[in-house]
């Protein structure tokens, strides 16, 4: 967390942590960050989200978890689609039985 250069008002902050997400206020504006929208925060521990940074009045960062966001990110998520290159790995019905894992290449 950042503090304003009075002490006085706190610019970014992590205000409740839900089944569904994450409350968060920035600078006087409170956003719902899903989980849908933002996975990388499910099944985090409570220190590492709540230690957040707001960087240059409109980067946030969350240095434990290695996430980077802007403001729009949070504002318009749908401007900035999830694409995994990892496949979901999951057990082979065929001969092997063994676990198949690929990663998907665009």
């Amino acid at each position: 967390m950042k503090l304003s250069k009075r002490g006085k008002d706190i610019l970014v902050s992590v205000e409740n942590i839900t089944p569904f997400g994450i409350w968060l206020f920035v600078k006087e504006k409170e956003y719902f960050l899903s989980y849908k929208d933002f996975p990388y925060f499910k099944d985090q521990t409570l220190n590492s989200i709540q230690n957040v940074q707001l960087l240059h009045g409109y980067h946030l960062y969350w240095p434990e978890l290695d996430v980077d966001l802007e403001i729009d990110n949070i504002e318009s998520p749908e401007k900035y689609p999830l694409k995994s290159k990892i496949i979901k790995k999951h057990l082979s019905s065929h001969a092997s039985g063994r676990a198949v894992g690929a990663v998907a290449r665009h």
